[in-house]
């Protein structure tokens, strides 16, 4: 992914939200709130008419026309099967819909709260459900949108940072040496894990992905959504010692397996994964780092206490992936 301009979305005025919106036919009443988005813009607009909606204006740049409306017909594929996810309205034949340059889509309101990870029937039943995701993503392949590897998720981003001065000088060379060590570990657990299969992910399940309420979880937010291993949409589930993650992983796997068989060797990779989010995750804030909503967020990107806490995370993730898997 280049470098790409963020500035547009300094045009993105209250008026120009409810005016995209009138354009396709969806009436404002004047209400709108900015909700929590980095990425892309995220607004929840009162109507004139029925409950307020959702909506997400996308980051200019960041996806293609295709790839976006790939991931609304996987979406829409799930909640046709009834697995509580929320797809884009379509609104006159179309989820994503253009105004003055910005391209934007409508989805539901759903509300809901975290889900509490340390209730075993919680991750029994968040199983179930990744569980019929997978198993609906593992009919299809994408034919646009990228996979999860180790490329574009590590090499490319640890040298995005290295090349654009984001790395304090007399910290760039150790950097240099630990993630070139890191990767190192990362290709060793995939070559452990053997050639697991690629499947249409929800790419970024964390717990601010789920909004839980009394029926259960809904899953939104598929913006990240790729190819991949299915453990990048568990890994993120686990939290604590190696004890507490065994024993949440085996709650998962209670659910899960209902629906969808889980490859164990997949298990080599959970580490290794964590290791690619860290280094994607410190390139994607420099990549953007001209959006005043990014530098008002993270202030202390870019600090050499910061990059002095990622080189010490990544020697730590160094010993991690050379200890065993977790057991199933």
């Amino acid at each position: 992914m280049p470098h790409m301009q963020t500035q547009p979305f300094s045009e993105l005025t209250p008026d120009a939200v409810l005016d995209a919106l009138d354009s396709i036919g969806l009436r404002g009443d004047g209400r709108l709130l900015a909700l929590n988005s980095y990425e892309n813009r995220v607004y929840q607009a009162g109507m004139d008419e029925g409950p307020p909606l959702i909506a997400k204006f996308y980051r200019p740049a960041r996806w293609s026309d295709a790839e976006i409306l790939e991931e609304h017909a996987f979406v829409a594929t799930l909640a046709e099967r009834e697995i509580p996810v929320v797809p884009a309205q379509v609104i006159n034949g179309h989820t994503l819909h253009m105004f003055n340059g910005f391209r934007f889509s409508v989805f539901t309101r759903h509300g809901g709260r975290a889900p509490e990870l340390d209730n075993r029937d919680t991750l029994e039943w968040m199983g179930r459900f990744i569980g019929r995701i997978h198993a609906v993503g593992a009919l299809e392949t994408y034919r646009h949108r990228p996979a999860l590897d180790i490329e574009s998720f590590g090499v490319e981003p640890s040298a995005y940072l290295l090349a654009h001065d984001f790395i304090p000088a007399e910290l760039a060379e150790v950097y240099r040496g630990v993630v070139a060590q890191a990767l190192d570990g990362v290709r060793r657990c995939y070559e452990r894990s053997g050639a697991v299969k690629k499947l249409r992910l929800h790419g970024d399940c964390h717990v601010g992905n789920v909004l839980w309420t009394d029926a259960g979880p809904h899953f939104v937010d598929f913006d990240d959504s790729r190819m991949g291993p299915a453990i990048q949409d568990l890994w993120m589930l686990l939290s604590g010692e190696r004890a507490d993650m065994t024993r949440q992983f085996s709650d998962l796997m209670a659910g899960y397996e209902d629906f969808y068989d889980f490859d164990p060797r997949e298990l080599h990779l959970v580490e290794a994964l964590r290791t690619l989010r860290l280094i994607h995750y410190a390139a994607w804030i420099a990549r953007r780092w001209d959006d005043p909503a990014f530098t008002a967020a993270f202030p202390w990107f870019n600090t050499q206490r910061y990059w002095q806490d990622r080189i010490l995370e990544l020697r730590e993730q160094i010993a991690l992936m050379d200890e065993p898997p977790l057991l199933i």
